[in-house]
């Protein structure tokens, strides 16, 4: 039996106008991509590849708890135009294209709304989107829940190691050690051989140009300023093992907040306590 035969397709795209799903504590995943370069060796919708990937094994796992919209494959990625086949829209049309489609799922009757990205250039337009909307619908729809994360930023660091303990990078960059793993795993035709990246060994308290640890500060760098191949990181220390690993980590993640999301009540009514100041 192929995968899926005779299970209840939750794809948003799939149902018709006439029978969509009761949206009564139903949750609306929104995968967010990109269409950007990769370095050498990845393909333009590396990010929208592996968004679309931990959104279809989550709906597998997760049943008739979601629904899933279509990949959203074009982003905000400017920072990568420099480099040909970018394609990309600014931060602010951004920003409008996710409060335009918040709009139309609330139209719809959905109160449970997770954007779910892969391409860290979406962040800021997106947490702007999500939060502008909050405030817009907060008196009429005060049990209106916007979330959104990145599947990277799900991943908790113990389990990391102890799922693949090889793994350089604890964290990803760009066409890195992970995101060509995860390509390796599931497109392995679309990884090329000739994998250039950089490395810097800059010192400094506040700053990491290339994404090996946290930075404390940010400072403005478009790719090109960063890696003259576009990539950063360990990409030649790439292993489809250690992709499969990362993808059922970020899978597993996915599942767990939005069974959680769900569940979530109405509104959070709790107890308000005043403290007196000294």
């Amino acid at each position: 039996m192929g995968e899926g035969r005779g299970r209840v397709s939750m794809q948003y795209g799939e149902q018709n106008w006439c029978s969509v799903p009761d949206t009564t504590g139903k949750v609306v995943v929104v995968p967010l991509g990109s269409l950007e370069q990769h370095g050498y060796h990845l393909p333009l919708l590396t990010d929208s590849m592996i968004g679309a990937e931990v959104a279809r094994r989550a709906e597998i796992e997760l049943g008739e708890i979601a629904l899933f919209l279509p990949m959203l494959w074009l982003g905000a990625s400017d920072h990568h135009r420099a480099f040909p086949g970018t394609v990309s829209l600014t931060t602010e049309t951004y920003t409008h294209v996710l409060k335009q489609l918040i709009d139309s799922l609330i139209g719809s009757g959905y109160r449970r709304i997770f954007l779910l990205n892969a391409h860290a250039g979406n962040i800021n337009p997106a947490r702007i989107a999500i939060n502008d909307k909050q405030i817009e619908y907060r008196l009429q729809m005060p049990h209106l829940y916007l979330a959104f994360v990145s599947w990277f930023d799900l991943l908790p660091a113990g389990e990391l190691q102890s799922i693949s303990p090889t793994l350089a990078q604890t964290r990803i960059s760009h066409a890195c050690e992970w995101e060509t793993s995860v390509i390796q795993a599931i497109r392995p035709d679309l990884v090329g051989t000739e994998r250039p990246s950089t490395r810097r060994n800059f010192e400094s308290a506040f700053w990491c140009p290339d994404f090996r640890q946290g930075s404390r500060v940010d400072i403005a760098r478009t790719l090109e300023q960063s890696s003259p191949s576009g990539a950063l990181g360990y990409p030649e220390l790439a292993d489809p093992a250690k992709g499969e690993a990362l993808l059922a980590l970020a899978t597993r993640a996915v599942v767990a907040f939005v069974r959680e999301l769900a569940l979530f009540p109405p509104t959070l009514d709790g107890t308000e306590e005043l403290i007196a100041g000294g």
